[in-house]
């Protein structure tokens, strides 16, 4: 039962994590998709200031889905950014919940819960399987440890 136990750790937890950064980093890209070609930024941008949002919450959005969609594909920063991306859909889940409830058929928080579950979830796994190596930035308060050592190392 260790061997199995050894083989998910060594093999099965970084490949989840390439699949859970690869997804989340397309689902960035096709938003900004959307917003850059498809309604166009203009209008997505003065609807929401129109809507009462201040100025900085949507460019740190646009920052959050530029670094979501790059990084994220590249496996570079990955548990920062997934941290600096949550405070966006945690207050896209509020709005969504509070105009709508839950269901995503309504138009509800059902997805953007799922999406800061996800992020909350990389956040903890970390780069995982084919990840660019990059000098490391100061450590976040929390590493996920594998037998005394650290399985990010």
């Amino acid at each position: 039962m260790i061997q199995l136990t050894e083989m998910i750790e060594e093999h099965a937890v970084p490949c989840a994590a390439l699949l859970l950064r690869l997804t989340l980093s397309m689902l960035f890209i096709a938003h900004l998709y959307r917003k850059y070609f498809g309604m166009g930024y203009d209008v997505w941008f003065n609807g929401w200031i129109k809507a009462g949002y201040p100025a900085w919450t949507l460019y740190y959005t646009v920052a959050a889905e530029f670094a979501g969609a790059v990084l994220l594909l590249l496996g570079t920063y990955t548990r920062y950014v997934a941290v600096f991306a949550l405070p966006v859909m945690i207050a896209v889940a509020l709005q969504m919940a509070a105009q709508h409830g839950f269901w995503f058929s309504n138009g509800g928080a059902e997805f953007p819960l799922a999406w800061c579950v996800m992020l909350v979830a990389l956040a903890l796994l970390g780069d995982g399987a084919f990840a660019l190596k990059v000098p490391p930035l100061p450590p976040i308060p929390w590493k996920r440890f594998v037998g005394g050592t650290s399985a990010d190392d």
